[in-house]
């Protein structure tokens, strides 16, 4: 990844901004590049630490002597703070200041990690991975907004490119990298390389910008509702498959605490949950995408590692292998799809990668009839080729369908959308295994997904011949 050189400290003329600044000279202004590379380590920080746990699993649970469903637990605690927090997070964000919140976030998350790498027994764990995921809401609910803060809009594309490569690098490197430390260490090393990171990342961040707090008070009932109905949906997809009755009570609480958010909010100026921002073509479209290709990515992932394993017969090490070229290829897509980002239409290039994907899912679905793994991984570089293409500009549009003053809730959405978009897709692949006979789960699991993929792309298409597109520097 090639950011662009800090230029070097040019005598300001007039009123010049950094801003302008940096319009004029095609490069960024050495504050904004520092900031850049402390909101990119951030964002290493959040996606790093939730791949690399996923291989320890089986030994925090066999070391702290709890069963794999109760060990499941140390991802779940990070992914329920996460989700709950976020659009809490983007509020306090706007009321404090962007980047006291997210300076906050980093900290927080660091300190937590070090609780990680002292927990004596599960429960210190588990409680440590949920204020993680405290931290991380406040790193994820405002990495867009100060994206948008830091560079100017003709360079936008091309940062949301760097951002994508960061988390597709991070999301390929995380296994990998899990694995070799559980070769050489105790699993608690998995936490402790966070903290030389967060150091450095807090380091980078003195030159993040503060922006302008706003004077809205804080909604703390709609905050509540909105932890209310996120806590208890992710406990409700937790609990449905061991027992359904708790889990259907649990989701239904979820659906009546959103029900009571909405009737709250429906007519407030600046919302927590920006329905205000639902209301705009543009970036309802783009949100509905973003679940959806979201959704496609994890479900067709989720069927391939059980083709590769069950039916080809791979080891878990192959597997993951044969999976690498996915993310990867994502990582050469994002930054490209980042600069054509600013100079053509954003709901062409969505289009074209949902196509790509939803074909390359198609693809595989075909290719699950052959006996050999190397037509399979192929597929799966059309698909995070697909991938790449869709993401980048349609976070681009998400983001500048939204007024200044609401980058945050639009950053905090649009989290909220791809974590909606994978919970998703993982209850689809589980409703399909569940019902389906193991040898054709897989290949139903790919169309499933690749249906998906298409609906995404339809929601794009929507945005084309609507003409909802967005004016560019």
């Amino acid at each position: 990844m090639q950011l662009p050189s800090p230029s070097e400290p040019a005598r300001p003329r007039g009123d010049a901004t950094p801003h302008a600044q940096a319009e004029a000279s095609g490069s960024l202004e050495p504050g904004q590049f520092w900031a850049l590379v402390g909101v990119l380590l951030a964002t290493v920080l959040v996606v790093l630490d939730g791949t690399i746990v996923n291989v320890a699993l089986p030994t925090i649970s066999s070391e702290l002597r709890v069963s794999a469903s109760q060990a499941i637990w140390v991802v779940t605690a990070y992914q329920m703070a996460l989700v709950m927090a976020l659009f809490p997070c983007a509020a306090i964000g706007d009321k404090v200041g962007h980047r006291t919140l997210y300076v906050g976030g980093v900290a927080l998350f660091t300190v937590a990690s070090a609780l990680c790498v002292l927990a004596p027994s599960f429960g210190w764990l588990v409680t440590a991975r949920f204020i993680q995921g405290l931290g991380g809401a406040g790193i994820m609910a405002l990495n867009a907004a100060l994206l948008r803060a830091i560079v100017p809009q003709r360079m936008l594309g091309r940062a949301i490119g760097w951002s994508a490569l960061t988390v597709a690098l991070s999301s390929a490197a995380g296994p990998t990298l899990g694995a070799v430390i559980l070769s050489l260490a105790d699993w608690r090393w998995l936490f402790a390389v966070n903290l030389p990171v967060g150091l450095v990342t807090l380091l980078a961040l003195k030159r993040l910008p503060q922006g302008r707090p706003t004077q809205r008070s804080l909604d703390l009932p709609s905050m509540g509702l909105n932890a209310l109905g996120f806590a208890t949906l992710v406990l409700g997809v937790d609990r449905l498959a061991a027992a359904p009755a708790q889990g259907v009570v649990l989701m239904a609480a979820a659906a009546a605490a959103f029900v009571a958010l909405v009737v709250r909010e429906w007519r407030v100026e600046a919302p927590l949950i920006p329905l205000d921002l639902l209301r705009v073509s543009a970036f309802r479209l783009s949100v509905l995408a973003s679940v959806c290709c979201f959704g496609a990515q994890i479900a067709g992932i989720v069927a391939l590692v059980f083709d590769f394993q069950n039916r080809l017969g791979e080891s878990a090490l192959v597997t993951g292998l044969a999976l690498t070229p996915w993310p990867l290829t994502v990582a050469v897509a994002a930054p490209l799809a980042g600069r054509l980002a600013d100079r053509v239409s954003t709901a062409a290039l969505c289009t074209f990668g949902a196509v790509c994907l939803a074909a390359g899912l198609l693809l595989a679905a075909w290719m699950t009839q052959e006996q050999h793994l190397l037509p399979l991984v192929a597929s799966t570089v059309l698909c995070g080729l697909g991938f790449g293409f869709f993401q980048v500009p349609n976070n681009r549009n998400m983001l500048l369908a939204a007024p200044r003053a609401r980058s945050a809730a639009a950053g905090g959405m649009q989290a909220t959308a791809r974590l909606s978009g994978q919970t998703a897709g993982a209850v689809a692949s589980s409703l399909v295994f569940h019902l389906m006979a193991g040898a054709h789960a897989p290949r139903v699991g790919l169309f499933v997904a690749a249906g998906m993929a298409a609906l995404g792309a339809l929601f794009s298409v929507m945005r084309v011949a609507q003409g909802v597109e967005l004016a560019r520097s």
